[in-house]
């Protein structure tokens, strides 16, 4: 009686103040504490049951084996297997049904398996048992085959559990076709108005794309319980029906049942990826009303969605109020730090992470690379990649691809081959093409296309970044016959279709080439529409090779994706300028002065004695800007002693600035 209202305790004291014990006691005491997860105990109980000389019955045996498929312990739970063959109790049904469920359970579905297909009588419970099983461990064809099996035999009708786990596996394998066929079977039986199957069902049709089935079934179900809610409340919200998700949020509501946190997460999921900011302020007032403020899963998805939305600033302050941080929160806010662009929060954060975690992942760590390689921060790459040695991350095959990436984008191509040639057979596509990608951006062509070349004798498959290094790398020292070969061969030999970023590079080789003519032929031919990055590829050349028809219809294409494109403007004005055409430079020049057009001036950054310095092009606020535009004039002199020779005639900006060959890069390089 109190295992069945839950007293364990209370059934516990009954039985040690019984003066003598029999094999039904034993059997009561340890179901009690079975059935009501205090599995530990139930072991303790059964192990002094076996000391006390009892013998157990099928009904021990099966609350033991069930407290060993709580813990997954299937050590015990062997043990307990062999103690039933030893008391003739192993063939009972009752027990075999429970060893089943805790080999699956545990991850030893084989074993269940093996069982199962020994076993003299099968019943539903059986069945069951094994279907769930192959389907919980994710072999759902298996369960699929088996559920086919127990219906061909015709001995029973399946019931809302094996449906359960059956709509489970379809929507898993996106079987649509053999979903609808159970769901047909569902009807015949009268199990797709029930709560657990019909969850089952309105899930998989979701997770099929047919959230409209899903809605259906799911409005079907006899009174839907939080579980069922939840389901199709997140497939609206990872399918980006936000107003469909919140309609079914206010319905939830009004049957009389409480939000919990994996609701309000599918929401916030839903309003991130919709940028819907307003709705995600609601959720986030609906916090404070309903108790989940506290949540820290719900305050990290509360952060992604505020990022996600472009509200930084609230970001922040979900972080700063967030109690018991865990290690999402950490890679949340550092993801939201590097998409803002706030890089120097990014290492303020890492050096008091470093001082507040245990041990950081992989995506914090990536994060901080992420940062590192925008900022050209050597220094911090080093720093991380001592950090993987120190918390066992240096075999992370992630976290070694994105360490080369760094460090080929801060210049050090010595690191990163060095730690390219350490990962040794770890290496995958990703860490080929990183290197390959490294060698290309810095110039080094020859080391790019042997690397490739090394990779490809390995029979190592190309990806599409790996093409993205070769043609870059070609198109960086003028190997144009080489790049349009390689990018030939793509889809040919490699399945690989050109995306836009491929045939970007085409165009940079053929441009930088003064092969304009082809460069505009490919442009017209290729099968995208040509993008800004495009335009303003030709739209250089045509000035480095004094275009101007190409020049007047790359600046036209630049302006017409981007009106307000300043650097179109003035490199467009050069090219007159430089043609001697003052007459199409003077309408250019006062076209940007009724337009309004205006530049951003740039912005770089040097880190000097552990602190990060910024520098805005043209900027005097600095205190020792004096002395950096003294060296600056230097440098420039030393510059044309040696050769150089600036364009001055033809250069025209849209600002009256007193030196306008300065630019932040050279600010920065100056002071640091």
């Amino acid at each position: 009686m109190y295992g069945r209202c839950a007293a364990p305790d209370s059934a516990r004291l009954v039985f040690d103040e019984m003066p003598a014990k029999n094999p039904v006691s034993w059997a009561s005491v340890i179901a009690a504490h079975a059935q009501n997860r205090r599995s530990t105990d139930a072991l303790v109980l059964f192990s002094s049951m076996l000391r006390a000389g009892t013998a157990p019955d099928q009904f021990v045996l099966g609350s033991a084996v069930r407290a060993c498929a709580e813990l997954g312990d299937v050590v015990v739970g062997r043990q307990v297997h062999a103690q039933s063959m030893k008391s003739d109790t192993g063939s009972d049904l009752i027990v075999q049904n429970a060893l089943v469920t805790m080999y699956s359970k545990s991850g030893f579905v084989g074993d269940g398996f093996s069982l199962f297909t020994r076993m003299r009588e099968k019943d539903l419970i059986s069945w069951g048992s094994i279907i769930a099983g192959f389907a919980q461990q994710g072999c759902e064809m298996e369960a699929l085959q088996i559920f086919r099996e127990m219906i061909a035999e015709g001995l029973h009708h399946p019931n809302q559990f094996h449906l359960g786990s059956v709509f489970r596996a379809c929507g898993v394998l996106d079987s649509l076709e053999y979903g609808e066929q159970i769901h047909s079977l569902s009807v015949k039986y009268r199990l797709d108005c029930n709560s657990y199957a019909g969850c089952s069902l309105s899930d998989m049709y979701a997770r099929c794309k047919k959230l409209e089935s899903a809605r259906k079934v799911f409005y079907g179900i006899d009174a839907p319980d939080l579980v069922s809610w939840n389901s199709i409340i997140n497939a609206c919200s990872v399918e980006g029906l936000l107003s469909e998700a919140m309609v079914l949020f206010s319905d939830m509501r009004d049957s009389g049942l409480r939000p919990d946190g994996i609701t309000v997460r599918g929401l916030l999921c839903a309003c991130a990826g919709c940028d819907a900011l307003q709705p995600g302020r609601l959720i986030h007032s609906y916090l404070f009303k309903v108790g989940l403020d506290g949540d820290v899963s719900v305050c990290n998805s509360l952060l992604s969605m505020y990022a996600r939305c472009m509200d930084f600033s609230s970001a922040m302050d979900v972080f700063h109020e967030t109690r018991d941080r865990d290690v999402v929160t950490w890679n949340s806010i550092l993801t939201a730090c590097v998409l803002h662009q706030h890089l120097e929060v990014v290492f303020e954060l890492f050096n008091l992470l470093q001082r507040s975690v245990p041990s950081l992942d992989g995506i914090s760590l990536n994060n901080v690379l992420s940062a590192s390689a925008e900022l050209g921060y050597l220094e911090m790459v080093k720093q991380v990649h001592a950090y993987t040695f120190k918390v066992g991350l240096v075999n992370d095959t992630m976290l070694s691809n994105g360490l080369i990436d760094t460090y080929a984008k801060c210049g050090s191509l010595d690191d990163a081959a060095k730690h390219f040639e350490m990962m040794g057979t770890n290496c995958d596509v990703f860490s080929w093409s990183s290197l390959i990608v490294g060698y290309a951006q810095s110039g080094y062509a020859r080391k790019a296309l042997d690397l490739f070349a090394r990779m490809r004798n390995l029979g190592i498959k190309p990806n599409h970044v790996t093409f993205v290094g070769v043609l870059t790398a070609c198109s960086r020292v003028g190997f144009v016959d080489e790049g349009c070969y390689y990018y030939s061969i793509m889809e040919p030999e490699h399945g690989i279709l050109p995306t836009r970023e491929h045939c970007s590079c085409v165009i940079d080789l053929l441009a930088r080439a003064g092969r304009l003519t082809e460069a505009a032929k490919f442009v017209d031919q290729m099968p995208f529409e040509p993008d800004i990055v495009m335009w303003k590829t030709l739209l250089a050349a045509s000035k480095t090779h004094n275009d101007v028809e190409m020049g007047k219809r790359a600046a036209e294409g630049v302006l017409n994706i981007d009106p307000s494109h300043s650097a179109a403007y003035v490199l467009l004005c050069n090219i007159y300028a430089a043609s001697g055409d003052w007459n199409e430079f003077a309408r250019l020049k006062k076209a940007m002065r009724s337009s309004g057009v205006k530049k951003s001036p740039g912005k770089s950054w040097v880190k000097l004695k552990g602190e990060l310095k910024v520098f805005i092009v043209e900027d005097r606020s600095h205190p020792e800007s004096e002395e950096i535009y003294t060296m600056l004039d230097i440098v420039g002199m030393e510059m044309i002693k040696a050769g150089y020779v600036p364009k001055l005639p033809c250069q025209y900006t849209s600002f009256d600035h007193t030196n306008s060959d300065l630019s932040d890069e050279d600010m920065s390089m100056e002071y640091g």
